[in-house]
């Protein structure tokens, strides 16, 4: 008790000491009331500290596609190359996943559902996001197997794959093997690989088995034509698979946000896994419950020279 103890000002801890503090925060906090408090804060939000991981998957799913695009661009150029995790709901264009595509050299995980994302362009922009281990192209209903092959042959570390559907938006296809030939042939260090709804046969899953051995999970919920026994898959002795059998609705979002499966136990016989399954190889982040994009188009953004605080308006409504 009779101690001294010396304690550090905040006003004198360093920009990336505030930013591994700062990114903890709510995303409309750090954007519009951190930079606020003093100029030492101000840079730290406005430099690479806090954008490392950039989450805004669950606000881009109410806002505009230009707010989105305004939004990432600005997040994005904070990042200096430093982007570790980027996710975002319906991308909008091309342009946005090539922003994205010149900024990923160090970017690891890549979660992209409901984007209007093309085969052409990501055919030539993969070569750019050679060091992403997990990638999410679920309900991306414009992409299919060239673009699968694009990935697989330029991002060589992956090791998860999410490439699930609504049964909706493939009830118009004959079949999606192709897809699926493209996966088995050219990612063989999946560990996880989500595939739900997908049209593909039996031939094509045992493709996939048979040339990613290191897989540990397979999620084939909805895939009705796959018929797998038990014997077919005891030889993979690290395996779990899940479904075809749903018992959960297919708006679920599958296997997010849950790292409590294990390589090392045996072949899991069609039963759905209770609560979610599956992890992206990262620690999740979250940036809290904040939406409605109006606000956004109150405030002043500008992208190079920094933010400007002192004459931007702010309406973000609050979270509850």
């Amino acid at each position: 008790m009779g101690e001294n103890v010396d304690f550090r000002r905040w006003d004198e801890l360093i920009p990336d000491a505030l930013g591994l503090i700062f990114k903890n925060l709510p995303l409309q906090e750090i954007l519009t009331v951190v930079p606020r408090v003093c100029k030492l804060w101000r840079k730290a939000v406005t430099g690479p500290y806090c954008w490392q991981d950039i989450d805004i998957e669950q606000w881009s799913q109410q806002c505009r596609p230009e707010t989105l695009d305004r939004m990432l661009q600005m997040l994005i150029t904070r990042s200096s190359g430093s982007l570790r995790k980027l996710c975002v709901t319906g991308l909008a264009n091309d342009q946005s996943f090539s922003l994205i595509a010149d900024n990923a050299k160090s970017l690891q995980t890549l979660r992209l559902p409901r984007s209007e994302i093309s085969d052409s362009i990501v055919e030539q922009v993969a070569g750019r996001l050679f060091s992403v281990t997990f990638l999410d192209v679920s309900y991306c209903r414009n992409i299919g197997a060239p673009a699968l092959e694009a990935i697989g042959k330029n991002c060589k570390l992956l090791m998860g794959l999410r490439r699930t559907m609504h049964p909706l938006e493939v009830i118009d296809k004959l079949s999606q093997d192709d897809e699926a030939f493209a996966i088995a042939t050219t990612m063989p260090k999946l560990k996880q690989l989500e595939v739900a709804y997908l049209l593909i046969s039996t031939e094509a899953v045992l493709k996939i088995l048979e040339n990613c051995p290191e897989l540990e999970l397979l999620d084939v919920r909805g895939c009705w034509n796959v018929k797998l026994d038990e014997n077919c898959i005891k030889k993979f002795t690290r395996l779990k698979v899940v479904g075809p059998l749903v018992v959960d609705y297919f708006g679920m979002k599958g296997c997010d946000d849950c790292s409590n499966y294990s390589g090392s136990s045996g072949y899991l016989a069609w039963d759905f896994v209770a609560g979610n399954v599956g992890s992206d190889y990262d620690d999740e982040i979250s940036d809290g419950d904040w939406e409605d994009d109006q606000s956004m188009e109150d405030v002043e953004m500008r992208f190079y020279d920094g933010f400007d605080l002192d004459n931007a308006a702010f309406d973000w409504p609050l979270s509850p």
